[in-house]
């Protein structure tokens, strides 16, 4: 029987390229996206192109049970939807905050509630949580963005142990720098600039994202074939690291066998 994923976020850059791999294999695709003209060339017989926005509780529930309807299973999910918000926390209004934090992680587990029931009754499914490398280290006036990715690593380590009691599996994918439109229409920064303080840091910040080098970036391409390592591989590895850049950078900081043998032991204490 054909398999079927479920992508959020599907219109561009790493969504869009993880709905081509996944179509290429031979899956049945549901690619959602806010806009669904976005997602035109796409579609095909075994593409679903629906719409999906984190903010709107209607659309997931609907593009979930349109998904059922047409394909009969999800197998995988993809959480790959969201944005970066940057700033002073000081200068940053609630409104933004609260929308990065709707979007980032109150939409994922949104969707992710929506999709368990379906996985229980079939007593398998995958749920992939594209995070970052800022999941797990963080960086000036990131405390918005940071904050929501380091929530989406805690719940998915957590929700790893829990769907393990009906076949299911949890993985977290962490990009580095990636060849996309994150810096354009998915990043926002907020800024006053009557608070003298940090506007030293934030003019050597917004210089440094104006002359970065991007030539070790990854493209989206690169960052879908970790996807569907995460998605395919039949294992209960729980994090995976996209990119050189970013490998060196967690490395530097974290141990992956150390990971693993917290997670093992995590296991073992609750017969897990």
């Amino acid at each position: 029987m054909t398999k079927t994923v479920f992508i959020t976020g599907a219109s561009s850059g790493i969504g869009k390229a993880t709905a081509m791999k996944f179509k290429q294999e031979g899956w049945n695709v549901v690619a959602t996206m806010r806009n669904v003209d976005d997602g035109v060339e796409l579609k095909e017989d075994n593409v679903l192109v629906t719409k999906l926005d984190l903010l709107d509780s209607e659309t997931i529930r609907s593009s979930v049970s349109e998904a059922v309807e047409k394909f009969g299973t999800i197998d995988v999910l993809i959480n790959n939807a969201g944005y970066g918000a940057y700033g002073p926390l000081e200068a940053t209004p609630m409104s933004v905050l609260r929308r990065q934090f709707d979007v980032n992680l109150f939409g994922l587990v949104e969707t992710i509630k929506e999709i368990l029931p379906h996985m229980r009754k079939n007593k398998s499914g995958t749920i992939v949580n594209v995070s970052s490398v800022g999941g797990r280290m963080a960086f000036p006036f990131g405390s918005l963005y940071h904050g929501s990715k380091w929530a989406v690593e805690g719940l998915s380590e957590a929700l790893h142990f829990e769907v393990r009691l009906f076949g299911g599996r949890v993985k977290i994918v962490e990009p580095g720098g990636v060849n996309t439109d994150f810096g354009g229409r998915s990043f926002v920064f907020s800024n006053d600039e009557s608070l003298e303080e940090y506007q030293p840091l934030v003019k050597a910040l917004t210089d440094a994202m104006e002359n970065a080098d991007t030539s070790g970036n990854q493209n989206p391409e690169d960052v879908a074939e970790i996807i569907w390592e995460a998605s395919t591989d039949g294992t209960d590895t729980l994090r995976y690291v996209s990119g050189v850049g970013a490998k060196k950078t967690l490395d530097s900081r974290y141990s992956r066998t150390q990971d693993e043998k917290f997670v093992e032991n995590m296991r073992m204490t609750y017969g897990l």
